[in-house]
């Protein structure tokens, strides 16, 4: 049960949105191709495990701290013990980052070690975490549109009829919601994620002016994303908020369901420190009656530990989906076409990659031990 072998590798795969391309904030370059820095492990009984590391454009960082001081640590470790282990790793590294790459890191490499357990267990990962329906709702994504209120309602209308009935936004004004709302009907709802864009003051202007409109819930009003006090302000205004893709443990989301900054909490498994504290958020969550949609917006093993989560929960979470075409599909459970997913039975995460796309769209690649 000894990790032999370690490889990382990042794909980056061209895709389309039939629309502009746009950063997804302002003043961000467009953005046009989804990277993932995926982790596979090895053991000595001839098993792999796959996991993955956020993200995006800090994966050359992330990448990095994999390679040289995360994974070496992992070599020869026995992964069968995974509490134990990533006690002892999340101890060892703590003073390099308790949040961002350095965690991670880690993330990726606990999700591998749970895909290595539920085949060992020879269970898919959803029934080894309790779960007992492989089926999940996903909702749409949407990317940034920019100005372009019919390209954005175009989008959403593309969204209903390939099956979604919840799309999000990544939008900051509020023409444009109100262009995204008028351009469905009542059975889509619309929720809003700005990306931490105003002072508390600026965002309870905004809760003020959309609290009678039909918004499902207005995710991250507030800069700096930490101001849970801040973010309980907005929330009393009458208007459901979410948050918590930027919140690195579990501590902190305890500060953030104390403080009532959130209705809806969203704990990214690639970023947060994987299966294992997702698990424990979750129980979190639960005990302070706070629903639990994770944050989600990635292609790789990353989005099948998510969709394994959310299947497993009492009451499963819609699963976040981006809204793109890609080049090439990477893998044939991502399908960004369906408002639905429904988990293979095959033990583990179930993540067979398209082996000539990953090669086709490769940009590095690194082994640590065997070769």
């Amino acid at each position: 049960m000894k990790i032999t072998k370690i490889e990382t590798l990042v794909v980056s795969i061209p895709f389309d949105t039939g629309g502009a391309k746009q950063g997804m904030r302002p003043g961000l370059a467009a953005w046009d191709r989804m990277a993932a820095l995926m982790v596979r492990l090895e053991t000595d009984e001839g098993l792999e495990g796959w996991g993955e590391s956020f993200g995006h454009f800090v994966i050359p960082g992330t990448e990095a701290i994999l390679n040289r001081l995360v994974g070496p640590w992992f070599l020869g470790k026995d992964s069968s013990q995974i509490a134990t282990l990533m006690e002892d790793a999340t101890r060892a590294f703590h003073g390099f980052g308790r949040n961002g790459p350095v965690l991670y890191a880690l993330s990726g490499i606990d999700i591998a070690l749970w895909d290595l357990a539920a085949k060992r267990a020879r269970l898919p990962l959803y029934r080894l975490l309790g779960g007992g329906s492989g089926e999940v709702r996903l909702y749409a994504s949407l990317m940034r549109t920019g100005a372009s209120r019919e390209l954005l309602s175009v989008s959403c209308r593309k969204a209903r009829d390939a099956g979604f009935s919840l799309v999000k936004l990544h939008e900051a004004t509020i023409p444009a919601f109100e262009a995204a709302r008028d351009s469905v009907g009542p059975e889509v709802e619309i929720t809003l994620d700005v990306n931490c864009p105003w002072s508390v003051m600026e965002a309870k202007g905004v809760a003020r002016a959309i609290r009678d409109k039909g918004f499902h819930w207005l995710e991250e009003p507030v800069w700096p994303p930490e101001d849970f006090a801040g973010l309980a302000e907005v929330r009393s205004e009458g208007v459901a908020i979410a948050a918590g893709e930027n919140i690195g443990s579990l501590h902190e989301f305890r500060r953030a369901f104390e403080a009532g900054a959130v209705d809806v909490a969203q704990p990214s498994v690639i970023k947060l420190g994987g299966i294992s504290v997702m698990k424990q958020v979750f129980t979190l969550a639960q005990a302070f009656g706070v629903r639990v949609v994770p944050h989600c917006f990635y292609w790789g093993p990353g989005y099948l530990a998510t969709a394994h989560l959310a299947a497993a929960m009492p009451r499963p979470a819609l699963v976040e989906t981006a809204f793109i075409a890609f080049e090439k599909q990477p893998h044939p459970l991502f399908d960004p076409s369906k408002g639905s997913l429904k988990l293979p039975d095959t033990p583990g995460l179930g993540f067979a990659p398209d082996r000539a796309v990953m090669a086709a769209y490769k940009v590095s690649a690194h082994t640590i031990g065997a070769t």
